[in-house]
């Protein structure tokens, strides 16, 4: 990396030169200006006020300008000439815990790199120093034609100091705050409490400018010639008003179901309010046919003088229409089935008795011819 400044950090009486790199990069999409008409590039020429004359940046000098439009030139030399200890040196004043700066403060991050072998030692000395005390350096440089303020602190094996805002380049929020006396109640606060640790922790690694991706993409496919669909708006969600207690509810459900957590039962234990209704469990349904059944054994037999067995046979065969449409099949076969059990039945019948009529001739035939034999010779004693 290309070095901006070179210079020494100046740590009591131990001098290390060092070399100042920039630690971040702008990463966002830039444009150039053109003329829509032709596509043709717009540039800005710099021409003075007087002769309207172009000039180059040689010709271009410094000045304040007063209150009047008065122009006052001021020249390297002159700003060069001026008491500045810290124009090639980081002075570090006075060693601080990191709490103790305001994150608005922060501006742009520098690596401070050591400059040749002999700053090696220094500025590994000033490392593990930083490092054992859990403590940043507040120091005092100047770049760019101006002082400004610093703080130097250990990032891996690396000493980055970050360029501070000065106290007073700090406004103070006046008219910000509400104006109105809002009062939060304790059970908001649990669901508050409870949505930043559903939400946890986040690697900031996997963060990344989704906006700058899409910019990139559509570029991409304007450059073959590729017309993407405009994605649909997103709907305006500003101005509305809505339930606090419902909104950080359903927060804390959508966020403990992304991470694969129970949403109900665990908004429920941080004390959302709510509860569950179970319903009670619906019946299964009957079949037409044992509703018909059951309807017609409620209903009472109607009774007739004239006709008592028509009258009931009727009866029931309207109370049973249902079922009978149902299961004429069923009824069919089985009135088939029981005429030929009893047609078999009484075939078997027939079939006993002639076989034991037949048996039983021969027998009687010779019980006659014995009776006769015996009579005869009875007759011939006599």
């Amino acid at each position: 990396m290309r070095s901006i400044w070179n210079g020494a950090i100046s740590f009591g009486l131990v001098s290390i030169p060092i070399k100042l790199v920039n630690a971040t990069e702008n990463r966002s999409v830039s444009f150039r200006q053109v003329h829509v008409e032709d596509g043709g590039r717009i540039r800005y020429r710099k021409v003075c006020e007087l002769d309207g004359q172009e000039v180059t940046s040689a010709d271009i000098g410094k000045a304040y300008e007063e209150a009047d439009g008065t122009m006052i030139p001021i020249t390297d030399e002159d700003l060069a000439a001026l008491p500045l200890p810290t124009a090639k040196t980081i002075e570090i004043v006075s060693f601080v815990a990191a709490s103790e700066i305001d994150p608005m403060q922060m501006d742009t991050a520098y690596y401070l790199s050591a400059s040749g072998v002999p700053a090696a030692k220094p500025y590994t000395l000033l490392r593990e120093a930083l490092k054992r005390s859990d403590r940043v350096a507040v120091a005092k440089f100047a770049l760019r034609g101006r002082e400004r303020l610093g703080m130097l602190r250990v990032v891996d094996d690396v000493i980055v100091m970050h360029g501070l805002l000065w106290p007073d380049e700090i406004r103070r929020p006046e008219g910000v705050a509400p104006d109105s006396d809002v009062k939060v109640r304790d059970a908001e606060l649990d669901l508050a409490d409870a949505l930043m640790d559903t939400l946890g922790q986040v690697d900031l690694d996997s963060l990344h400018d989704d906006y700058r991706e899409a910019v990139e993409q559509m570029i991409a496919a304007k450059a073959e010639g590729v017309e993407e669909p405009a994605p649909a708006p997103s709907a305006d969600r500003g101005g509305q008003v809505i339930d606090l207690m419902a909104a950080l509810e359903g927060s804390v459900r959508a966020a403990r179901e992304a991470r694969g957590e129970g949403a109900a039962d665990d908004a429920a234990e941080e004390g959302a309010g709510g509860s569950v209704t179970e319903l009670p469990a619906r019946e299964p349904k009957k079949s037409a046919a044992a509703s018909g059944r059951k309807t017609a054994s409620k209903q009472p037999a109607k009774k007739s003088p004239s006709k008592p067995a028509a009258k009931s046979a009727d009866t029931k065969s309207a109370d049973t229409k249902p079922a009978a449409k149902k299961t004429p099949a069923k009824s069919a076969s089985s009135k088939s089935t029981a005429s030929k059990a009893a047609s078999k039945s009484t075939t078997a019948k027939a079939a006993s008795k002639s076989a034991a009529g037949s048996e039983s001739k021969p027998a009687a035939k010779k019980t006659a011819a014995k009776t006769a034999t015996k009579t005869a010779s009875r007759k011939r004693a006599s």
